[in-house]
């Protein structure tokens, strides 16, 4: 029987039938709220994926955003990617009772079974030198997938939660699993900083010690998986020597 944490204190919950973007929702609601707040949209109509790309967004499938008002600088703010990834993977052990199935793919996508079953989006709004408001937003193919045959042919595969394990989650049970799981997590980001969260990412990491590639635009470098650093970048050991990689693509 799945046993669920209490809903984190202070933090508020919006759930909707339909939304153009969880994102631009939060975003609009931030100015009449006192702290953090999720927003789930139980569709989607104009989701995005990362460098703007559609978000395929189906009714059953999980989209919602987590949106609140950071302290600290830009890149300390920006590597809650890393927080949302470790909270969603305890949020899946949780509701499939399977942890050793579930691995963190660099930068922000959660695999079940070796084929993405998540993916995480962070945006931010700044005013002046500073972030005023980060938007995590997450989605989870909680019984759909995109059409394989327009993925990459390199890329992950998707996948779906249902298919996968059999388990049928609908969105708001994982949302009350999802937060608090945030939750606690985010808490030891604030107390201890980005090593406790690095270590625990790097203990669920998918490739590791693994020779991958990481595109950035038209450049494409192969190398071994050794870590992330303390800025949350990739560092892959090449034949000529370390890279280290703060944005792109991975490809096994």
């Amino acid at each position: 029987m799945l046993v669920k944490a209490a809903w984190p204190e202070g933090v508020g919950r919006f759930v909707h039938d339909s939304l153009d973007s969880t994102n631009a929702e939060a975003l609009r609601l931030l100015p009449g709220l006192k702290g953090s707040a999720w927003v789930l949209g139980l569709e989607q109509t104009a989701g995005r994926g990362r460098r703007g790309r559609p978000w395929a967004s189906p009714r059953g499938n999980f989209h919602a955003t987590l949106v609140m008002r950071p302290d600290g600088p830009a890149p300390q703010i920006a590597l809650r990617s890393f927080v949302a990834a470790l909270a969603l993977r305890d949020a899946l052990a949780q509701v499939t009772g399977l942890p050793q199935t579930l691995a963190l793919k660099w930068p922000n996508d959660v695999l079940l079974n070796g084929g993405k079953v998540a993916g995480i989006l962070l945006e931010s709004t700044s005013t002046g030198a500073g972030v005023s408001a980060l938007c995590v937003g997450i989605g989870v193919n909680l019984i759909a997938a995109p059409d394989a045959t327009l993925i990459e042919t390199s890329a992950v595969p998707p996948i779906t939660l249902l298919a996968e394990t059999g388990t049928r989650a609908t969105p708001e049970a994982f949302l009350d699993v999802l937060a608090p799981a945030y939750a606690e997590w985010e808490a030891v980001f604030a107390e201890q900083g980005f090593e406790p969260i690095r270590a625990a990412w790097l203990s669920h990491a998918a490739r590791l010690g693994e020779v991958i590639r990481a595109r950035t635009g038209d450049e494409t470098r192969e190398g071994v998986f050794k870590t992330v650093d303390a800025d949350g970048a990739l560092v892959l050991v090449m034949a000529k020597g370390r890279a280290r990689i703060s944005a792109a693509e991975v490809f096994f």
